[in-house]
């Protein structure tokens, strides 16, 4: 079995990499999927599963105090039981036994065991600004300024989220076998290359 995860910061293209890299290689893809499944199994409206889960609504968490999360008896309780939810919910997606890609939510970390190829995809705070404003709703007033606070939020709350559930950095490069930079490139020509790497690393014996 092969699993290809995806971390990526707030308007790098990460998600519509790891789409495209999965129709190349003819992989299971697994993003808001994710969502529907932990809704299902813990019967809560998946909007305010995406709000806490994707959007991190649930954290207003010193740092200083994070760990495990066992440990976060501090936490929201309904928060913690979504993050345990959605953990077991990709640790089903990897025991189908399929070749796969899982966009987010720390699966490198909860998966670590079944030897994953880790990507983080990032970009230039001004190329994810005009990412996310090409691809904002026409009826959307957001300014650029206005948009560059909210990239700057998600992802230090996404460096968060990770240190809570796994005690590790964000987005450091010892952590992954493959960083990203989508600056300047056109994602579906860079999901080729990124897809051949990952393909010829699953090709050398450990």
């Amino acid at each position: 079995m092969k699993i290809i995860t995806i971390s990526r910061e707030f308007g790098s293209g990460g998600r519509e990499l790891g789409k495209r890299i999965a129709d190349i290689l003819g992989f299971d893809y697994y993003d808001s999927e994710i969502i529907s499944a932990v809704a299902k199994k813990s019967g809560v409206d998946e909007n305010y599963i995406e709000n806490v889960l994707d959007n991190h609504g649930w954290q207003d968490i010193p740092i200083s105090f994070v760990g495990t999360i066992g440990s976060a008896g501090y936490m929201n309780a309904s928060a913690v039981k979504l993050l345990v939810q959605q953990k077991k919910v990709i640790e089903e997606i990897a025991a189908l036994g399929k070749d796969c890609v899982i966009v987010g939510r720390n699966a490198d970390v909860i998966l670590s065991e079944y030897k994953p190829f880790n990507i983080f995809v990032c970009a230039e705070l001004s190329a994810k600004i005009e990412r996310c404003m090409q691809r904002a709703k026409s009826d959307e007033k957001i300014t650029e300024r206005k948009l560059a606070r909210k990239i700057k939020k998600i992802d230090r709350m996404r460096a968060n989220t990770r240190t809570v559930l796994s005690g590790q950095g964000w987005g450091e490069r010892h952590d992954y076998h493959l960083t990203v930079n989508t600056t300047d490139w056109q994602i579906k020509e860079l999901a080729k290359s990124v897809a051949q790497m990952a393909d010829d690393w699953f090709k050398i014996e450990r």
